[in-house]
């Protein structure tokens, strides 16, 4: 691979370019779009406590889980991202911070959960971003995380690797993720679907959970550390 390619400080520079576009549609993902079911079952799963929002954006997912009485802090790889979110919300127990997912700036055990949504896939090695959420937690503390699914057209960032050309986003499958979580120190604890329009329940009632997987545009994993 070329030297003079760094995969995060490329990944950083598109998020800035990005940071505009994904700002004015953040917040309708998460009350009405893709990301609106997110925190609901993160709830089921995670008591109120401290956490950590890993790929963060413009803040608003990690407003909302202020909403819910969590403490949280906000962390992104793109500068651009966290000066929006610090702009956008000021409020006593919630902050933001630049830092990489695969070298978090925070000591071990700080948290009781942490949540990243499609933020793995941006990492060069995402077997590091999983390592480093495991530190940062507590023992027993929950990861809630999504991982874009099979029919997800965002999908198409990573491509161009079937060229040989370098891309920033390394997507995987959610079984992937979740063998890799097993092996490495995680208990898979719950999981659940995000679905295209025209996906129905009465479609997927009668599939297995890798075969649900497979139809997804996003698959949301509640991982807890192992003790």
């Amino acid at each position: 691979m070329d030297q003079s390619f760094n995969w995060h400080k490329e990944a950083e520079m598109q998020w800035n370019d990005r940071a505009e576009m994904w700002s004015s549609k953040s917040r309708e993902m998460w009350d009405e779009g893709s990301r609106c079911t997110i925190i609901p079952f993160l709830k089921k799963h995670i008591e109120t406590g401290a956490i950590a929002d890993l790929g963060c954006g413009d803040g608003y997912g990690a407003y909302r889980l202020f909403q819910e009485g969590f403490k949280v802090t906000g962390l992104d790889l793109s500068s651009d991202m966290v000066d929006r979110a610090t702009s956008r919300i000021n409020e006593e127990g919630i902050s933001f911070v630049q830092g990489d997912l695969t070298a978090l700036p925070f000591e071990e055990g700080t948290f009781d959960a942490a949540m990243a949504i499609n933020s793995l896939e941006w990492t060069e090695v995402p077997y590091k971003g999983l390592e480093e959420m495991k530190r940062i937690l507590k023992p027993g503390g929950r990861l809630c995380i999504g991982l874009l699914g099979p029919t997800a057209m965002p999908r198409i960032n990573s491509y161009r690797r079937l060229y040989g050309e370098k891309v920033i986003c390394n997507t995987m499958m959610p079984w992937e993720l979740k063998k890799m979580a097993e092996e490495t120190g995680w208990t898979y604890v719950n999981g659940q679907g995000v679905y295209k329009r025209g996906v129905m329940e009465t479609h997927l009632s009668s599939l297995d959970e890798e075969l649900q997987q497979a139809l997804t545009f996003m698959w949301i994993f509640i991982f807890e550390k192992n003790k």
